[in-house]
Order: C-alpha cells, then sequence, then structure tokens
C-alpha cells in the first residue's frame, strides 16, 4: 500500500473525500504544508493498532533495561512468593 501526500488545500477542500479514503481502506495520507510533511490522517483502528505496538516495544525497552540492572527473579522465586502469599491469604480467611 502506498502511502499518498497531499497539500494542506487538497485536504481542506476534499475532506470528506480523504476521510472515506483512509476509513476504507487506502491507507494514511500525508498531508503536506510548503513541500513538509505537516500531518498525517490515519484510520481510527490503524491508528489504535500502531499505539499498541509502541506501548508493547515500551514494556519490551523496560524489561531489556531490568535485566540489564539485574531487576529480575527466577521462576522459582516468583512461585514460592506467590504461593507464600496465598497460604498467608488462607491462613487470614481461616
Amino acid at each position: 500500500m502506498a502511502v499518498r501526500a497531499q497539500s494542506v488545500s487538497y485536504v481542506k477542500s476534499h475532506l470528506a473525500q480523504v476521510i472515506a479514503e483512509v476509513r476504507d481502506g487506502g491507507g494514511p495520507m500525508i498531508v503536506t504544508q510548503n513541500g513538509s510533511t505537516a500531518a498525517i490522517i490515519q484510520d481510527p483502528e490503524s491508528y489504535e493498532r500502531t499505539q499498541q505496538a509502541m506501548a508493547m516495544l515500551k514494556l519490551v525497552a523496560m524489561a531489556d533495561e531490568d535485566v540489564r540492572k539485574g531487576r529480575t527473579h527466577t521462576h522459582g522465586e516468583v512461585f514460592a512468593a506467590a504461593r507464600n502469599r496465598l497460604a498467608a491469604r488462607q491462613k487470614a480467611n481461616a
């Protein structure tokens, strides 16, 4: 899918058509002003997927930093802590 580019003046005069094309699977549209990119028009579903992908990448980067700084636990440590919490909760409710 080729990304299309249109000027601000074109988009202003054809906004309904541009929105329909983008929404109907035409892909994002770059809006230019004085020859430079000024904005990008994208359908809501694609935008949401992009935001979700960015959030996942941020989580991966945070996890990578935790690993580099040694802020990790083994599976055994995590499950032992969970078992201890569950046992404490069961004891409190008994």
